[in-house]
């Protein structure tokens, strides 16, 4: 086995040079600090708004009913996004800014914005209207993709694709859907020690069923379309940047007018309801739940397609482009890892996974000629920490691909899994110089 990178790493900075010390505000302590504050602040405020509005038993009962669906959500966002798994503190954050700081946003803009179109126009039913199908569409959808914004901002290298808004967006929408159950469902509780109003018959089962059981994936699907937007940004070149700018605020739009569609449902009646849930919202959650799948389908052809130029360099072994392009292979990886070196060892292969994926989708990006300046760093970045983790994530992922790749004929030229599709052409050679961006253009 080599002992050092098939091709020399860079040099570091230039010698004599002083590295320049960022302001104390630009410290990644300093933001983390902030927006933790930030966010406890917020999740202490609106548990005290909601523990105002319904009581303490009200909030107990809204609370314990509203968190049944959170795991699940979580779970299938988290599984849509195993392909490149990013950091657990991005995803804290999303579920958090969704859950603390936007529906704090939304209860006070909304309650603010209902009271002064009743007082302007004297009619409190039809304020109540508005704010419901209009104000609170904008308001919560807005500050829904805040959470998406500040993660395409400032966590651009773990934002890929498609996938990677769809599970930003997913999380934060969960969390704040998860508040907005505590309230309604407390609320409701209430209205049932009012009147007396108990089982099935209760207002507390009815808004049960309404918002857990039939539409728990509702906000979800909103804040998706807004997902969505900010994901194709993230696959645009650095220079399209109206298309940057447009598919993100053509995403958020369309999260607004589902939103507003499916309030002013409400306002149709009881079949009027019902007409808009299934003749709009389930056709529209299974559409868009076939594109994510189709979409990570789509990124594990890209990571077997893209990385076998870098088995060819020396990289990787030659059955690790298949192996990476599996799911099934990559947990089979990380089992073996942890029953033969404990959970470093499978820590290290998760790691690799993940960087390996990246690395695929970098090479991807240059090969569609819309690789940033910074493509050599990074892709120089990913090699080098794929290398640290050789020695655990090699043979974890050989055993895996043993076990699940096809049968090849003899003489195909890899141990394991299929022959690539393109080899390159006569008399060039197999990778580019190392250190050189041949994809720029």
């Amino acid at each position: 086995m080599a002992s050092s990178p098939p091709y020399p790493p860079y040099p570091g900075a230039a010698p004599g040079s002083t590295p320049r010390h960022p302001h104390w505000w630009q410290r990644p302590a300093v933001r983390y600090g902030a927006m933790v504050t930030l966010l406890a602040l917020s999740g202490l405020v609106i548990l005290a708004l909601v523990r105002e509005q319904t009581g303490t038993r009200g909030f107990l009962v809204g609370l314990g009913l509203a968190v049944l669906p959170v795991p699940l959500l979580l779970a299938a966002f988290r599984w849509l996004g195993r392909v490149e798994p990013g950091p657990w503190r991005n995803l804290l954050f999303a579920f958090a800014w969704g859950a603390c700081a936007a529906a704090l946003i939304a209860i006070v803009a909304n309650s603010f914005a209902t009271r002064w179109i009743a007082t302007a126009t004297a009619d409190p039913a039809g304020a109540d209207t508005l704010g419901a199908t209009v104000i609170a569409p904008v308001v919560e959808e807005t500050a829904k993709a805040a959470a998406v914004l500040l993660l395409f901002l400032f966590r651009r290298r773990d934002f890929h694709g498609i996938l990677g808004g769809v599970v930003a967006a997913g999380f934060t929408a969960t969390g704040f859907a998860f508040t907005e159950n505590v309230l309604y469902l407390g609320n409701a509780f209430g209205t049932d020690q009012l009147t007396g109003g108990s089982g099935i018959a209760s207002v507390t089962a009815a808004t049960f069923f309404v918002r857990i059981v039939m539409s728990p994936f509702a906000h979800p699907l909103f804040t998706v379309l807004t997902g969505i937007g900010f994901g194709a940004a993230a696959l645009a070149a650095d220079r399209q940047r109206v298309r940057r700018v447009l598919l993100p605020l053509a995403g958020l739009l369309l999260a607004m007018g589902m939103h507003a569609l499916w309030n002013g449902s409400a306002t149709l009646g009881q079949f009027g309801f019902i007409a808009v849930y299934g003749a709009f919202m389930v056709p529209a959650f299974g559409l868009l739940t076939w594109l994510v799948v189709w979409t990570r389908q789509r990124e594990l052809r890209t990571v077997r397609t893209e990385l076998p130029a870098y088995a060819v360099a020396g990289w990787l072994r030659p059955a690790e482009p298949f192996a990476l392009g599996s799911m099934r292979a990559r947990r089979l990886a990380r089992k073996f890892a942890r029953e033969h070196g404990g959970r470093p060892a499978a820590r290290a292969v998760a790691q690799y996974e993940a960087y390996a994926t990246s690395l695929a989708f970098l090479r991807h990006r240059g090969r569609a000629g819309k690789a940033g300046a910074d493509f050599v760093t990074r892709e120089r970045e990913l090699l080098l920490e794929l290398w640290r983790r050789r020695a655990a994530a090699r043979p974890a992922l050989e055993h895996a691909a043993r076990l699940t790749a096809p049968p090849v004929p003899y003489g195909a030229g890899w141990a394991y899994g299929p022959v690539p599709a393109r080899w390159p052409a006569q008399g060039q050679p197999p990778y580019p110089a190392y250190g050189e961006n041949p994809y720029r253009r």
